[in-house]
């Protein structure tokens, strides 16, 4: 995304508590578990904060018997297991190499099981029912460094698009204990051609479990499909979520590298007749700069959050037209019991939305991104 029409930086001057001193502790590329940071929501939320409308606290990443599968289990029932190891040990050295034995037209699930290591390489998954299991975020990661102005083969520059460290075209993809990375540097302000994109998605039913995504302007393309984020980390600076994926984020931590200001979403819906859209459920936002929680790269951008802790990084108007006045009446832009110094709302833009029990409801289940279908082969 386009770093233009980002205004300068107001800092939000507001005590947090002990909050602050807790985040403040934590190194930013820390990884810290996920399960640190909503022990900590807990501890500064009320007693009303967790019960939502129709939420199950229990919630089960789409496992067992949660979902009720319309099919896809029949794909996942006895799955074949490649290992990619770099010393050799496995049957292939490369991420790459493996995806590639895949066959054309692969209708059961591949585990590729990646052993600790840094892959450096460019990924691309073409086919449908493939798994990455890496042996943990700290331990399994894959790697790239490109960005929207480096040149292709023929000599032209990538795009956004084809910067991707890793890009799945391939429906029901799965990813667990891994991280992505794209090593470009954060670039300064207003620099063109600085994309750089960790991973894209653009298959349909894709599922991240405890998934670190790591990059600065454009960390993660989510392209378009339905995609469910469980306990991710997602580090960047410039609308580092972006796409016109439909997205569930349940308990991801999205922190910001800004500086001195950037934006967590660029959520790209273009009419209020498409489903798409982006919701944030007990999400924890911490980092650096003055960021905005989203701005409209479609002219009907939809993006909610809700239960969320917003550090005080969060700029009082909190959404950003995209400098276009007419989107903000065609927007769906939503907090719904949200929590913390960011989540002040005096000064926000008058065309965001404080959601009702009943509002919210459809955007605090997996039903969001028709979960219920699909979720339970992943």
């Amino acid at each position: 995304m386009n770093a233009a029409g980002l205004l300068p930086v107001f800092l939000l001057v507001i005590a947090i508590g002990s909050m602050q001193g807790l985040i403040g502790a934590q190194n930013d590329d820390d990884d810290s578990p996920s399960d640190y940071w909503l022990n900590e929501m807990q501890k500064t939320s009320s007693s009303e904060d967790v019960q939502p409308a129709q939420f199950n606290a229990n919630h089960d990443p789409g496992r067992k018997n949660l979902e009720i599968d319309t099919g896809a289990n029949a794909a996942s029932s006895k799955p074949t297991t490649i290992v990619v190891a770099k010393d050799g040990s496995g049957q292939f050295t490369t991420v790459q190499a493996a995806v590639n034995s895949v066959p054309k037209g692969n209708k059961n699930r591949i585990i590729i099981s990646i052993k600790p290591g840094i892959y450096k390489e460019k990924v691309k998954v073409d086919k449908p029912w493939i798994t990455f299991q890496g042996a943990g975020p700290r331990l399994t990661e894959i790697r790239w460094g490109d960005m929207a102005s480096t040149k292709g083969p023929d000599g032209k520059e990538l795009g956004t698009f084809n910067s991707a460290s890793v890009a799945i075209n391939g429906d029901h993809f799965t990813a667990r204990d891994i991280t992505f990375r794209n090593t470009a540097p954060p670039p300064p302000g207003g620099a063109v051609g600085r994309q750089a994109v960790a991973l894209r998605i653009s298959g349909d039913m894709a599922a991240f479990f405890n998934v670190n995504f790591y990059g600065a302007q454009d960390t993660l393309y989510d392209h378009k499909g339905r995609h469910y984020f469980y306990k991710c980390y997602i580090e960047g600076s410039i609308d580092f979520i972006f796409g016109n994926g439909r997205s569930f984020y349940l308990e991801c931590r999205l922190h910001s590298i800004a500086n001195p200001s950037g934006s967590l979403t660029a959520q790209k819906r273009e009419s209020t007749s498409e489903d798409t859209g982006f919701s944030f459920l007990r999400c924890v936002v911490t980092g650096s700069g003055s960021i905005y929680l989203g701005r409209a790269w479609g002219p009907a951008s939809r993006v909610v959050y809700s239960f969320t802790y917003f550090d005080d990084i969060i700029r009082p108007e909190g959404w950003f037209d995209w400098g276009d006045k007419a989107r903000q009446k065609t927007v769906f832009y939503a907090e719904y019991k949200c929590f913390g110094p960011g989540a002040n709302r005096d000064g926000r833009v008058s065309w965001s939305r404080v959601l009702t029990d009943k509002q919210a409801t459809p955007f605090l289940h997996t039903g969001f991104i028709n979960g219920e279908q699909w979720l339970n082969s992943a």
